[in-house]
This record gives C-alpha cells, sequence and structure tokens, in this order.
C-alpha cells in the first residue's frame, strides 16, 4: 500500500468507495472541486497495485485542520488502512503548523470512534441533524506535537517491518 495525494484520475474511484461507505455520499465534482480550487484542501489516496482502496481530506485553515472524509473501501476494512490515512492526514497538518484538528463523526460509527480516540481525539460536542439520518459527534484532538512521538515510533516500526 502506497499513500499519495489524491488527483482527478482517482476521483471516479474514490467517488465509488463514497457510495459504498456513506449513506450521504460527496459527488465526483465535489471532489474534483476540493483538488482542483480549495487551496485549504489536503487529500490522500491509498493504493493497492494502483486501485484506490481508501482516501481522506482536511481543510487547513490558521492553525486548525478539519477532518473532511476519511473512507476506506469495505474489503480493505480492519487492515490499518485507515490507520495510515489518519497519520498522513496529521503529518500534513503538522508541517503546515496545525495545533489542533477536529472532526465530524456520526454516531453509529463505533469503527470509526474508535479509531480516532486511538490517536487521542476525544468527544467535545454534538452537531443536532449534522447528517441527514443522524447526529454527529465533534471530536477534537488539542495538542498535535503530543502526538508527533507517537506517530514517530509507529512509523519506525513500520519501516522496520518493510525492511523484514
Amino acid at each position: 500500500m502506497i499513500i499519495e495525494r489524491m488527483k482527478i484520475e482517482h476521483v471516479e474511484q474514490v467517488g465509488a468507495i463514497e457510495k459504498m461507505v456513506y449513506p450521504s455520499p460527496w459527488s465526483k465534482g465535489a471532489f474534483i472541486s476540493e483538488i482542483d480550487e480549495n487551496s485549504f484542501a489536503s487529500y490522500y489516496v491509498a493504493l493497492d497495485d494502483c486501485q484506490v482502496i481508501g482516501y481522506g481530506g482536511i481543510w487547513i485553515i490558521l492553525d486548525e485542520a478539519h477532518i473532511t472524509n476519511l473512507a476506506v473501501h469495505p474489503r480493505y476494512q480492519r487492515l490499518q488502512v485507515g490507520t495510515a490515512l489518519l497519520q498522513q492526514l496529521i503529518y500534513e497538518a503538522l508541517a503546515h503548523g496545525v495545533r489542533r484538528m477536529t472532526l465530524e463523526v456520526r454516531f453509529s460509527n463505533k469503527i470509526a470512534q474508535n479509531l480516532y480516540c486511538k490517536f487521542g481525539f476525544m468527544p467535545r460536542g454534538v452537531r443536532t441533524k449534522y447528517y441527514s439520518d443522524e447526529d454527529a459527534m465533534i471530536m477534537w484532538l488539542d495538542d498535535l506535537e503530543l502526538i508527533k512521538t507517537q506517530l514517530e515510533q509507529v512509523r519506525t516500526q513500520q519501516i522496520s517491518q518493510r525492511r523484514k
């Protein structure tokens, strides 16, 4: 698996995953607009043999980052793809001097909540009717510098495992 910046040629596959995993998916046009026109946005894809298996994006505004979406193809869930994408989004935020990150997640999406908690995100509030059929939990990671060392340790372990 490799992670790289999302490009227009990835959008078709991203859109297909979006429809598989979200009840209210973003359109392909929305992704194209994000990667072509939104200077605050950074989007990445996880690839396996040139196939998009997951994607994620953030908006970076001043010293905060907002995770806009993070999704993994159902066949690749629970294989650390989401973890790798979230790590990449955090590294991108750190590279821009971001100190805090936020996101919204469905209350029913316990798997995503567990992933975010593993990285230090904490529930901080509710956005009522954020989704057409459900409220959203607001989560914050208040100090990215604290997690930076942990991420470096994980990355070192991943590199050493690849060399074996």
